[in-house]
Parts: C-alpha cells; structure tokens; sequence
C-alpha cells in the first residue's frame, strides 16, 4: 500500500501527454470496435446495412463516448495544478472515467432495447468500455514512462558534456525549455531560487552583475522532476530553492520562509506541503 501512497509523476498529467492519450484513445475505440466488433458490439447499434454505414454509426457514438475522457482529462489537468494525485487516486479516477462511460452506452442501448436486462447490459458495457480504456491507457502510459526516461538519460549525457567536478558529479545545474533544448547551465553555488510564472520559469542565479534572472519556458513541474535526487527542491507552488544557499529557516507571521542572506533576494516561502521535507533537510546536515 506504500507505493499507492506515492504521487505519480508529473508527465501524466502534462497538457501535451494528456492530449495524446485523448487522442490515442479515440483512435484505438474506432479501430477495436469497428475491426473486432467484440463482445456482440453490433447489438448497441440499430441495425445498419453495410460495413461502411455501421463504421459511420459505431464511430459516431465511440466519439461521444470519448467526450466523457476529453472533460475527465480536462478536469485533471486543472485539478492537477493546486493539487498532485497519488496512484491510488488516480487508480479511482480512471475507474470513475470507466463507470461513466460505461454508463452512457448503457443508456444508449437500453433505450434501443428496452426488453434487455439493464444489468447484463450494463455489465457487457463495462468490459467494453474497460477494454476501450485500460489498453490504450496502459499503452500511453508505458510509451510515456520510456520517452521520460529517455528524456533524462539525454540529459544527464548533455550534464556530462558540460563537464564534472573532482568527485564525479555535475557541478552546474542545466536548464532546458519545454521543447528539450538547453537554455541555461550555472553552476551550484550560484544558483539561488526558481520561481514560476505561467508557462514560464524564472531562475535566479548570482553573476559578476549579481542577482541576474534568465526566463525559461517551462514549467515548475518539470524542474521538479528533473531536479530530483539534488538540492534543488520544491518548498512552494510556485518557488523551487537550493538549500545549500538558504542561511536561515524563520518562522514568521504568514508561516514559514527561506533566508538565502543574498541582497535584493526576498524571503522563498514555504508552503504545508512541503514544510517536512525542509525540515527534514536541516535536521539531517
């Protein structure tokens, strides 16, 4: 049950990849229905003569079906915003996206049908609609999970070619745009804060100027993944900080800040969500 517990990762809910299960998802329903027609398919339609009228028919209600994972990922991808969803979560809201699918077919034939058993035909649209879902779920996801992973090896190779510090390790913070290409490096013991905007980031760094602040479009989300695993981390929704610059954790009036003892460098706030994990970091150095 711990691992259900876990948050899922960030690139789930990312407006492209949502926008690309929406899409495979609609695709694979027409093909499956319309080539495999299992499970008696046919019956949820009048009937229709031809191959072609009932590829016409059957495509326009997968469609509308669809609609109900098109407002479910929309919701998601707000919802996800303020809030991040555990496995065990999401695991319900997709088994919620199957419920009302499954729902909506259901009505559709039963008034075709009405001497049918409500019940059978309800249970007949839930291995459909489980099959229309769960496949090209699986699928997306898998095919997510190794374009990420292939995302990072890419940039821990760019990180290398940048060069590494007698013990081995990168010694600079590398920053690409939401395209994958490298917009920033500084080193460590520059970087002070990010904080986001939009689509945007902003990264504050020290230079010979001293504060500087270069825009990145990305956004805080994919930082935080990238950055996991160093001392660049999440305290707020909107603000991510390298703890090796924070002088001073106080509690204030309006909860708890970062003092990074930088001139022209505000307090980073900290947010309840994050509050044990920084906590957690100056207790244990």
């Amino acid at each position: 049950m711990g691992f259900m517990r876990k948050k899922i990762p960030p690139y789930i809910y990312k407006k492209s990849n949502l926008i690309l299960l929406v899409v495979f998802t609609a695709v694979f329903a027409l093909l499956f229905i319309n080539i495999y027609k299992p499970f008696e398919s046919p019956q949820w339609y009048p009937k229709t003569e031809g191959n072609f009228k009932y590829f016409l028919y059957s495509s326009l209600i997968i469609l509308i079906g669809v609609l109900v994972v098109v407002i479910s990922r929309i919701v998601l991808f707000y919802y996800t915003k303020k809030r991040k969803l555990t496995y065990w979560e999401y695991i319900i809201w997709v088994a919620a996206e199957i419920f009302f699918m499954s729902l909506f077919y259901t009505l559709y034939s039963y008034r075709l049908e009405e001497t049918r058993d409500f019940a059978e035909v309800y249970r007949s649209s839930v291995i459909n609609t489980s099959l229309i879902l769960l496949l090209p779920y699986s699928i997306s996801i898998l095919y997510l999970s190794w374009k990420e992973k292939s995302k990072q090896v890419a940039a821990l190779e760019e990180e290398r070619t940048h060069g590494e510090d007698s013990s081995g390790s990168a010694g600079t913070f590398t920053f690409y745009d939401e395209k994958g290409k490298l917009q920033l490096s500084v080193k460590k013991d520059s970087l002070l804060y990010m904080e986001s905007a939009d689509n945007y980031v902003s990264v504050w760094y020290l230079s010979k100027t001293g504060v500087s602040k270069y825009l990145i479009r990305n956004t805080l989300k994919e930082m935080e993944e990238r950055f996991t695993g160093t001392n660049m981390v999440r305290c707020h929704r909107s603000f991510m900080v390298n703890l090796d610059q924070v002088k001073v954790a106080k509690r204030t009036s309006t909860g708890i800040v970062l003092d990074l003892d930088t001139d022209k460098v505000p307090d980073i706030p900290v947010s309840r969500t994050y509050a044990g994990q920084i906590a957690g970091w100056f207790t244990s150095v």
